[in-house]
């Protein structure tokens, strides 16, 4: 089974003194950004270093220009490049421009939900071909709604991506940044708040950040301990009603506490992508 990707960092387009490092930091998946990492001047340049470094031996995703940029037709040229995993589509609000990014030979797409339009058109844009999963622009959604603040404010919302996500029978979604780069706790709450709300990882924008973002989607010992009894207690019924701890154990709980002990087993032979 392949371990799931958690972790997701951002790095500069126009750095690529730091796409080395960037692999080496532990993220699950790396994201060279040649959107709003990059100054319009430095556009064409950003494009010709991310092509020249593209290699199949460090597989990367690349965050493309937005549709209607005029950036965009230029980027379609890197989709189909050994070394692109797959194309990060920002202001993602239609299925055409998917389409797009298909045709030009990209193997997977993530749509970056970054509006009200995008929101709307989530289900669509889920169910599109190559679609791997979605991620949530919590800065740029809140821009656009008009809401201040990254909290409750945006609670239904991003269950809403959760619901779309399961809907569509895709990958769980990545939730957005956390702007905090010193402030570990910060991180650390904001990627416990997005497992319980059933996202499947987190957008990063440091490496600093990463350890505490794989921390998070890892089941803790507790967690782990309360799987192992549940599971033997199940194994030991022969399907039979059980009691763990005073509380009843049925099918829903069985396959929880299995999905616990499989994530703990590949998690921990998993390095970055």
């Amino acid at each position: 089974m392949t371990a799931p990707q958690r972790s997701w960092l951002f790095v500069p387009g126009n750095r690529p003194e730091r796409f080395g490092k960037a692999l080496a930091a532990g993220a699950h998946a790396v994201i060279i950004d040649l959107e709003d990492a990059v100054a319009p001047a430095d556009k064409h340049s950003a494009r010709s270093s991310v092509k020249a470094w593209l290699s199949p031996a460090h597989a990367v995703y690349l965050r493309v220009n937005a549709p209607g940029s005029i950036w965009f037709q230029d980027d379609l040229a890197l989709c189909a490049l050994p070394g692109v995993a797959g194309i990060v589509l920002p202001k993602a609000e239609r299925s055409s421009d998917i389409g797009a990014l298909v045709g030009a030979g990209a193997r997977q797409v993530l749509p970056l939900i970054e509006s009200a339009q995008g929101l709307w058109n989530a289900e669509q844009l889920a169910r599109q071909p190559q679609v791997l999963r979605l991620m949530f622009g919590n800065l740029d959604f809140s821009a656009d709604m008009g809401i201040g603040g990254d909290q409750d404010e945006l609670l239904a919302f991003r269950s809403q991506l959760v619901l779309v996500s399961r809907v569509a029978c895709i990958q769980a979604p990545i939730d957005g940044v956390s702007t905090e780069l010193d402030d570990a706790q910060a991180v650390a709450r904001d990627t416990a708040r997005a497992r319980r709300l059933g996202f499947g990882g987190k957008l990063c924008i440091h490496p600093r950040q990463v350890p505490h973002v794989n921390a998070g989607f890892m089941p803790d010992v507790q967690q782990i301990a309360w799987a192992r009894k549940v599971v033997a207690a199940a194994s030991e019924s022969g399907g039979a009603a059980v009691a763990v701890d005073g509380r009843m154990v049925d099918r829903p709980v069985i396959a929880m506490a299995q999905e616990i002990l499989a994530e703990s087993a590949g998690s921990t032979q998993q390095g970055p992508k």
